[in-house]
């Protein structure tokens, strides 16, 4: 019994020690949880690859993630009891040892799989004190992660020459597909390449290569070993550069892998027909999600998505889309591009020409300038500025300075991702950014009518061909530095830009000549959603100023103070006037042509008259 219970407390202090030292001394596990990113589509397909942050081509792999073949080589070459030994095969050290006393050197080492994992968390040079500590290590390991944990540890770290590490980054490199997917011969070059990876690299010794490969494989195949590495996949690497990361994710995003590879084709064509330092970029975003499907950013490091540049013209369907909204005009409405001054401001068409006598249907849809001005005029350039920001844009204007009638002419500086928004809002309503990463459910707000009419202006053939049913506008800034197109049907909002990014001119350069070709192409790439064609437009009779009908005071855009009383004067029309304010009526003098209105609050307001025949003039002002 003595005997006994010394035994006993012998082998609980050993249990105790090894508990201890278990505590005092945990596997280090940093570089199985250094690795690289993956960044899926929308479906699970592969984006692009980032790197760990040592710079190793290293990706977690999980058993569950690797083809059975592979799994079934690698243990059947490397540990055959891996299914029942603790960590440390007792066979293969007495196997290993006797061959070492009958040759006088090493045969076979005996590690097990979960002694090369530990070596490959912890290099140490090849010494017999070596050995036991990896062997300490690998029951540690096999203890604490179970038989699952351990094969993740050598899945993800083994060497597959230069700087591959892991079984998923070795499938991508050599063959280019997933561990998942490896057939019988690829599965063996990779089982046999971690025995000497350098030595045995197929793009350098492919003989050598090939000859393991068959020996693990236990037959010939006769099929050749890659000679060469595989690029990982980078697609829309710089628009997801700003993405949040972290080591081991794999970061689902919004994009269509098949759509995001044609638009790159798409513009690297492209690019071979224009002038030297000049740069494309397309943006596709869903219309009802506002989740970004294809982003190309250019041939540099620039994401020019985001990019702050001026939008020319492309502006003008949401200045249409506010006036309809405040009833200043409707589609059928009497322009007049004519010759005009604002103060000192004398804006001219693109062609210098004049239209005449136009509807607001044909001056948007020819991006005639000085009926545009004109309505901004009467809207107010800060009333347009906000309901901009409303929209989803952020009008970036010059330090010091206010909004101004230049911003019907895109004098005003967005970005690709917030022109998209806006047009997503004529598209399909509602408001908010676009977006890389899926952002849940949205709630759905229809467009408004006015909205809806200026989609229905918009939506015309494109000049040089191209699927039907798509509502579009081109825009071109200042000096030709920036040509822009933007569309949309029923499901998807497009944007095409083409210029150089220091801003620098492009001679000639037009939104209609170089952008909407390329737009035209992008729906092409697209399901076809087409929206229904406009029905004709007619002129609608004269208006009420034409027929000597408008408001004395205040005049359009009036800024007026706040508190007392404001005398609404008109002159011409048929009596009886009525005035109102945003719709409300307003006692008046009928005699006198004139009422009085106490505004209630500060913000802006839309004052309009109305004759006997309904004639109708308004003017937006802003109490403040």
């Amino acid at each position: 019994m003595r005997w006994l219970a010394a035994g006993l407390a012998l082998m609980l202090a050993g249990a105790a020690t090894v508990v201890a030292l278990d505590r005092a001394y945990p596997p280090n596990l940093a570089r199985v949880e250094a690795v690289g990113t993956e960044v899926l589509d929308r479906q699970g397909r592969l984006l692009a690859v980032l790197p760990a942050p040592v710079g190793v081509w290293r990706l977690r792999t999980e058993p569950s993630a690797v083809s059975r073949p592979f799994l079934q080589l690698l243990v059947r070459t490397e540990d055959r009891r891996f299914a029942w030994h603790p960590g440390v095969d007792p066979l293969a050290i007495v196997r290993a040892a006797a061959q070492l006393v009958r040759h006088g050197r090493v045969v076979s080492g005996g590690s097990t799989l979960a002694m090369q994992a530990a070596r490959l968390l912890e290099p140490r040079p090849r010494t017999l004190r070596s050995k036991f500590i990896e062997a300490a290590r690998a029951l540690q390991l096999q203890w604490h992660h179970g038989r699952e944990g351990v094969l993740g540890i050598w899945l993800t770290l083994a060497p597959f020459g230069g700087n591959l590490e892991g079984v998923q980054a070795g499938a991508r490199a050599w063959f280019g597909t997933s561990a998942a997917a490896l057939d019988p011969a690829q599965a063996a070059l990779l089982v046999a390449l971690p025995r000497r990876p350098e030595r045995l690299r197929p793009d350098r010794f492919a003989a050598g290569a090939e000859r393991l490969r068959d020996r693990v494989l236990a037959e010939a195949t006769g099929v050749p070993v890659p000679t060469e590495r595989i690029s990982f996949p980078r697609h829309a690497a710089v628009a997801l550069a700003g993405l949040p990361t972290s080591p081991g994710a794999k970061l689902r995003t919004t994009l269509d892998l098949p759509l995001q590879v044609a638009l790159q084709r798409l513009a690297a064509e492209r690019l071979v027909a224009l002038p030297g330092s000049v740069s494309v970029a397309l943006l596709v975003v869903d219309a009802q999600s506002r989740e970004i499907r294809a982003a190309v950013s250019g041939s540099g490091s620039l994401d020019l998505t985001r990019a702050v540049r001026s939008p020319g013209s492309a502006l003008k369907p949401m200045l249409y889309a506010l006036a309809f909204e405040a009833g200043m005009a409707r589609p059928d409405t009497p322009l007049m591009d004519l010759p005009r001054h604002f103060g000192g401001y004398a804006p001219e068409n693109y062609l210098r020409g004049h239209a005449g006598r136009v509807s607001a249907a044909d001056a948007l849809r020819r991006s005639l300038n000085l009926p545009a001005v004109a309505l901004l005029n009467d809207v107010g350039p800060l009333r347009f500025a906000e309901a901009l920001r409303a929209a989803g844009a952020k009008p970036r204007l010059p330090q010091g300075t206010d909004p101004s009638l230049p911003l019907a002419l895109g004098g005003v500086g967005i970005t690709m991702r917030e022109l998209a928004a806006l047009y997503a809002g004529l598209a399909a309503g509602g408001g908010g950014a676009p977006t890389l990463v899926p952002a849940g459910p949205r709630r759905v707000v229809p467009p408004s009518e006015a909205q809806r009419l200026v989609a229905e202006i918009l939506t015309q053939p494109f000049p040089e061909g191209g699927p039907s049913g798509v509502a579009w506008k081109t825009g071109t800034s200042w000096g030709g530095r920036d040509a822009w197109a933007a569309g949309f049907d029923r499901t998807h909002v497009a944007v095409a830009w083409v210029g150089r990014p220091d801003g620098t001119p492009i001679p000639g350069a037009t939104g209609r000549g170089l952008a909407l070709p390329l737009l035209a192409r992008v729906f092409e790439h697209l399901p076809p959603a087409p929206r229904a064609l406009p029905a004709p437009l007619r002129l609608a009779a004269s208006t009420a100023p034409e027929s000597g009908l408008r408001l004395l005071f205040p005049p359009p855009g009036a800024v007026l103070a706040s508190g007392g009383q404001v005398v609404l004067r008109a002159m011409g029309g048929r009596r009886p006037l009525t005035f109102m304010v945003d719709g409300a009526p307003v006692p008046g003098a009928p005699a006198r042509r004139e009422a009085g209105w106490a505004p209630t609050s500060p913000g802006f307001y839309t004052v309009t008259v109305l004759d006997a025949d309904g004639l109708v003039a308004r003017a937006p002002v802003r109490i403040q």
